[in-house]
């Protein structure tokens, strides 16, 4: 028998912030169609639910356009632009000077109507990543729509405040749909987080890491390499070498790998700690120090930076060396665990106004909190899932996607709690070559989980590469995605409940997802 895992929920938010970091329980309904994107500004729609009356709604279009990145020559890039139909005028946030698309800001129990439109040259269809959605609205591969079509998404925001993200999700297109620039923020957030007095405003930062390539004239290079594509630039927030000014004072930083394959090993160069506040779904249930951040393709981490010690200096945010990171990808310049410079904050001379966010260090730590970090230990799995290459495909279980299929061991009860163990291994144990010698950060859609444990790498050379990242690894609090070096099983712990329907869990290394590395769970009744 598994402890039990409660999902968290919005009416009891406050004590969920002061004591135990879950999150938020609701009901959400979903409906979705395909039309022609003719037809999609008109408000009779036909197929739109009758019964769904959405707080916000929006109008969302993947479309081709130019962005200046590097000088010279404009770059052509995919891109998601968004406009409000109604609701809060606030939902939308572009960023500017950036290919990415605009911050879509919710709060929990609004309900939700995206309009989206195909305006690319292929099919396409978006994905919430993190989002607890119905199964209509997570963005199936099956569901892709052609170019001119529009698809109506309609869902409950049920989910914690913290940074989620939303990106396309055909299949075997994915990687350079993403690559393209089609990627964008969300950020959930409540009156129960603002209260805690987090850095909010210009002190909120959220940064979007990915790596690029480009040619002589200024265009993107893509390629799809076994280990997945690596660029030999790196961009933050869309633009190579960013230099942020901040003012000497506490921000939160919030911090997203959106690259397809890369990881970062992310540190300071006087090794000062990182104070870590939140992971993929929202905040701990107490802040914890890391000596660096190791971050896998889609992960997310919040922190609390205070700037002040750093007054009048330039410094950069590094990504570390570290080894095991796999064979040489698409950029082939910059290796996967090679050092370099990610940013570089320009901290002002200027006296800051103060801000009282060490409000949010009691209110998240205490006896609940440490009891909790205590009850992790092994467990029998309910579910292992093997992760491997074979017969030169990247396979789970020896299995690659199919559209819809669903094997026996991949159909679960809806309101049950199961333990589902990834190993990172070649069956037998073997430990060398591309089968066992990958990273494979898996994501599961439709929830948030909790990490069990970790166990590591028997073999020498794969635990002595794993040594040069675990300590960066933040398990704590709610994650959709983890990762694994070579070697590593890891055991999650997650809960069904809502909703029944036809869900994916993959590696979010896009080349692997996109070469079949993923696999479809059923929840049935």
């Amino acid at each position: 028998m598994h402890q039990k895992l409660s999902r968290p929920s919005s009416l009891n938010r406050r004590q969920f912030l002061r004591l135990t970091g879950l999150g938020v329980l609701g009901l959400m309904a979903g409906s979705l169609l395909k039309t022609p994107a003719a037809r999609a500004s008109t408000p009779t729609l036909p197929g739109l639910s009758s019964t769904f009356t959405p707080d916000v709604e929006l109008a969302l279009t993947a479309e081709p356009g130019q962005v200046s990145i590097l000088p010279g020559q404009p770059t052509t890039v995919w891109r998601y632009r968004a406009e409000v139909l109604s609701g809060p005028a606030d939902t939308v946030q572009p960023i500017p000077d950036t290919y990415l698309g605009p911050i879509l800001r919710f709060k929990p129990g609004q309900k939700v109507r995206v309009r989206f439109t195909n305006r690319l040259s292929e099919e396409t269809i978006v994905h919430w990543h993190g989002l607890h959605v119905p199964e209509a609205a997570d963005g199936h591969p099956r569901l892709a729509i052609a170019p001119g079509e529009t698809y109506i998404y309609e869902y409950e925001i049920m989910d914690r405040p913290g940074m989620y993200w939303y990106h396309p999700h055909p299949h075997g297109r994915t990687g350079p749909q993403a690559y393209m620039g089609l990627a964008g923020l969300i950020i959930i957030s409540d009156e129960s987080e603002q209260a805690l007095g987090l850095p909010s405003g210009d002190r909120d930062l959220p940064l979007v890491i990915q790596d690029r390539q480009f040619d002589a004239n200024n265009q993107l290079i893509y390629s799809t390499p076994m280990a997945g594509f690596l660029g030999d630039r790196i961009l933050v927030n869309g633009r190579p070498e960013l230099i942020q000014t901040v003012e000497p004072a506490t921000y939160r930083l919030r911090i997203l790998n959106g690259s397809n394959a890369r990881i970062y090993k992310l540190a300071w160069p006087d090794n000062t700690p990182f104070t870590v506040i939140g992971t993929d779904g929202g905040l701990l249930d107490a802040p914890v120090q890391r000596p660096y951040i190791t971050l896998g393709p889609a992960e997310r981490i919040d922190l609390l930076v205070d700037f002040s010690r750093w007054a009048g200096q330039t410094l950069s945010l590094r990504s570390l060396a570290f080894s095991g990171g796999g064979f040489m990808g698409g950029g082939g310049a910059l290796p996967n665990g090679a050092a370099f410079d990610v940013l570089r904050f320009q901290v002002s001379e200027d006296a800051a106004t103060p801000m009282p966010y060490k409000t949010f260090v009691p209110l998240m730590s205490g006896p609940v909190a440490a009891a909790r970090r205590a009850d992790r230990a092994w467990v029998q799995a309910d579910r292992t899932f093997q992760l491997y290459m074979q017969f030169g495909q990247w396979t789970i279980n020896g299995r690659t996607f199919q559209m819809e299929a669903v094997a026996p061991d991949e159909i679960v009860k809806l309101g049950t709690e199961e333990v589902w163990e990834f190993v990172n291994q070649q069956p037998g144990g073997g430990g060398g070559g591309m089968g066992g010698g990958m990273p494979h950060p898996m994501h599961i859609h439709g929830l948030q989980f909790q990490v069990v444990g970790r166990q590591p790498p028997t073999n020498t050379q794969q635990r002595a590469n794993w040594e040069t990242v675990k300590d960066g690894y933040v398990d704590d609090g709610w994650k959709d995605t983890i990762l694994l070096m070579a070697g590593e099983r890891v055991q999650v712990r997650l809960r069904f409940e809502d909703f029944t329907g036809l869900y994916l869990y993959h590696c979010h290394n896009l080349e692997h997802e996109d070469m079949g590395m993923m696999r479809n769970y059923k929840i049935v009744a």
